[in-house]
């Protein structure tokens, strides 16, 4: 809907800017913007502007927001700023707004929401008369098929992602990420494969400061069932004691981070005859595997052993926002997550291994 009142008021002899964070954002609202007005409009792909000389000399342009300096000394009679709240605040106030002193011109934020950023302090001063301000879930579109996946994600996400992803609220950025550990430390202690029992392992590498620590999931009781830390272990042993691990859990997948020296350290266990899977940790990555285990921990579906470190990790686990508007998930200044990763990473496992207790 955005993008057809943006041409029609650039057909109608205005001045207006789309303004998207990336290149990469850009690229779907081009290829509409050719589809809709390339009958009508001069069309500049490597501008990304659409002109209507014969409409009374009104255009639209596409900007990016990492890129905001060829929007200084504009003038717009609108614009809309694409998924808002991944934008810097600074681009908003210092680039944006002043583009449309000259022209008296409107503008019309639209993003899903990223925790409690200056997007959302736009939202809430809109006071009705000035400014607007609405959401909407997804479910409320009117395609079934979004409405399907609306009612798929319920089950498939956490409560913290559902609501903003999903409902359009916004939700506080810190806080911690995993609910009722103590309610799930319940699980007995394992030392070695129960018959009849699938697991895997995850393996997070101690780098300088850091311990590397093994974690068993297993996979048919959906139980965090060792732990394995250590600190200052030479490699050589730490991948000894991953190797007899390994042995005694049934020879079960490993799921090892790549990163950093997760590499040759994945690349040593894989010629010792390990069958580790490596994942490169991302931003992104990272975020949607500690989903994963904090949903595990919201339905019920998981259980741990009374491992203080592990407990306290857990609890302390945290999220914060980053200027980009991604989340970023770590433990707090001056504590440590290694239990954390490693429990994640073997979650990961037991995701791969398929649905086996969410049935």
């Amino acid at each position: 809907m955005e993008s057809s009142v943006s041409l029609a008021c650039a057909a109608g002899g205005a001045a207006v800017a789309w303004v998207v964070p990336t290149y990469r954002n850009a690229r779907p609202l081009w290829r509409f913007i050719e589809r809709f007005a390339g009958g009508e409009a001069e069309l500049h792909r490597a501008e990304m502007t659409a002109r209507f000389p014969q409409w009374g000399g009104g255009w639209l342009g596409v900007y990016t927001a990492d890129n905001d300096v060829s929007l200084r000394g504009e003038a717009f009679d609108l614009v809309v700023v694409d998924e808002a709240a991944q934008i810097r605040p600074e681009t908003w106030a210092d680039v944006i707004m002043p583009t449309l002193a000259d022209r008296d011109g409107r503008a019309m934020l639209i993003s899903t929401p990223k925790g409690k950023n200056w997007f959302w302090q736009e939202w809430i001063k809109a006071d009705g008369v000035t400014a607007k301000a609405w959401n909407a879930p997804s479910n409320a579109n009117p395609m079934q098929n979004i409405r399907r996946a609306y009612d798929m994600a319920r089950t498939r996400v956490s409560a913290r992602t559902f609501a903003q992803e999903w409902d359009a609220q916004f939700v506080d950025d810190g806080g911690g990420v995993f609910r009722d550990v103590l309610k799930a430390a319940t699980a007995d202690p394992q030392t070695q494969a129960m018959p009849g029992h699938s697991y895997a392992i995850g393996a997070d590498w101690g780098r300088t400061n850091d311990a590397t620590v093994f974690v068993v999931a297993d996979l048919t009781l959906g139980a965090i069932c060792h732990v394995d830390r250590m600190e200052g272990t030479p490699y050589a042993l730490q991948l000894a004691r991953l190797k007899a691990l390994w042995q005694r859990f049934g020879e079960c997948t490993i799921i090892a981070e790549l990163n950093s020296m997760g590499g040759p350290q994945v690349e040593s266990a894989q010629r010792d005859g390990l069958p580790v899977t490596g994942l490169t940790t991302t931003n992104a990555t990272k975020s949607a595997w500690v989903d994963a285990l904090s949903l595990a921990f919201e339905q019920g579906a998981i259980s741990i052993i009374p491992d203080q470190t592990l407990i306290m990790e857990l609890q302390a686990f945290e999220s914060s926002r980053l200027p980009s508007g991604m989340v970023r998930y770590s433990a707090p200044d001056g504590l440590h997550d290694d239990t954390v990763m490693a429990a994640v990473l073997a979650w990961q496992g037991a995701a791969r291994a398929g649905p086996l207790f969410y049935e």
